[in-house]
C-alpha cells in the first residue's frame, strides 16, 4: 500500500498528468516549477546577470518607494523586473543580483521566488501560455482547448516547443471566469476562446503579431467588448465618471517619513 502511494507521488512529481483516485474521482494535476534548484549549463552559480542602465534607472525608482531600512521590500518588483530581462525566467544569478541590491541573503529571495507561480526559475517560451483550467473554464471547455493546443504545437502541458517559441502550463483561476475558457498569453488576457480561435492566436503568434488587447486590456476571441453579454452594456451607463474631490492641501507642512511610520501610527 506505501509503495503505490509513494510510486503514485512520484509520478505526479514527474510532470503533468490525468488520473483517478481509489474513489474514481478525476485528479487533476498541474505541470510546475521543482521547489528546488537544479544547476543546468543556462542556470548556475557561474552564468552571468546584470540589470541593465535603463533597468538600473528602474531600480532605482522602486527602491524610492520604500524606507532604506526596508528595501527588502522591494523584492517582488525587483525579481519581476529581472524576470522581464531575461527574457521571461529567472536565472540563479538574477536572484542573487536582487539578493544584492536588497540587502538580504540568497535563501530569502529563494524562498519568494519560489513561492510565488509569477516567477519562472526555468526557461519559458517567447509566448508563454498559461491556461486556466478551474471550473468556469472547465466547465465550458478548457480540456479541449488544452487539447486543441497540444496537438497544433506538438508538445504536452508544462512543455517547450523544440523552437522555444511556446510554453504551455495549466493553472489555476486567472480571474476571467465570466469570459471562459481563456489563456493568459505573457502579460495579456485571450478570453471566449474556442478551438477554432485557439488556432488562429498560436499561428499569429507564430507569424509575430499576436492580437492587439482591446482597450479594456483583454481580447474576446469572439468579438464581444470585455465581459458585455450579447445584449452589450446594460449598466455603469453614465457618459461621465464622477470622481470625489481630493483636499489638495493635505500634504502641507511637509510628508511624512515611510522610514518613521510605526512611530506616526503609535507602534
Amino acid at each position: 500500500m506505501v509503495t503505490r502511494i509513494v510510486a503514485s507521488f512520484a509520478r505526479r512529481a514527474c510532470g503533468p498528468s490525468l488520473s483517478y483516485s481509489p474513489f474514481g474521482v478525476q485528479v487533476r494535476s498541474f505541470a510546475g516549477q521543482k521547489s528546488f534548484h537544479i544547476d543546468t549549463p543556462e542556470n548556475n552559480s557561474t552564468t552571468f546577470f546584470d540589470f541593465t542602465p535603463e533597468n538600473y534607472e528602474r531600480v532605482s525608482l522602486i527602491l524610492a518607494k520604500y524606507p532604506n531600512n526596508y528595501k527588502k521590500a522591494a523584492m517582488i518588483p525587483l525579481l519581476d523586473l529581472a524576470q522581464r530581462q531575461h527574457g521571461g525566467w529567472l536565472p540563479l544569478v538574477a536572484m542573487h543580483k536582487v539578493a544584492q541590491i536588497c540587502e538580504c541573503t540568497a535563501i530569502d529571495v529563494y524562498e519568494v521566488a519560489s513561492f510565488y507561480t509569477m516567477f519562472n526559475r526555468t526557461p519559458v517560451g517567447k509566448y508563454f501560455i498559461q491556461l486556466c483550467g478551474t471550473t468556469p473554464c472547465m466547465i465550458n471547455g478548457s480540456n479541449h482547448i488544452r487539447k486543441t493546443i497540444e496537438n497544433h504545437l506538438g508538445i504536452k502541458n508544462g512543455e517547450t516547443t523544440k523552437d522555444g517559441l511556446f510554453t504551455l502550463l495549466e493553472v489555476e483561476c486567472l480571474g476571467a471566469c465570466a469570459n471562459a475558457p481563456m489563456v493568459q498569453l505573457n502579460d495579456d488576457y485571450y478570453e471566449c476562446l474556442t478551438p477554432e480561435t485557439a488556432i488562429q492566436l498560436l499561428e499569429a503568434c507564430k507569424a509575430g503579431k499576436p492580437p492587439p488587447m482591446g482597450k479594456w486590456g483583454s481580447l474576446p476571441m469572439n468579438g464581444q467588448v470585455s465581459c458585455e453579454g450579447p445584449k452589450g452594456k446594460t449598466s455603469l451607463l453614465w457618459k461621465e465618471i464622477k470622481v470625489a474631490p481630493i483636499d489638495k492641501k493635505r500634504f502641507e507642512g511637509g510628508e511624512v517619513n515611510p522610514a518613521s511610520v510605526k512611530e506616526h501610527m503609535a507602534y
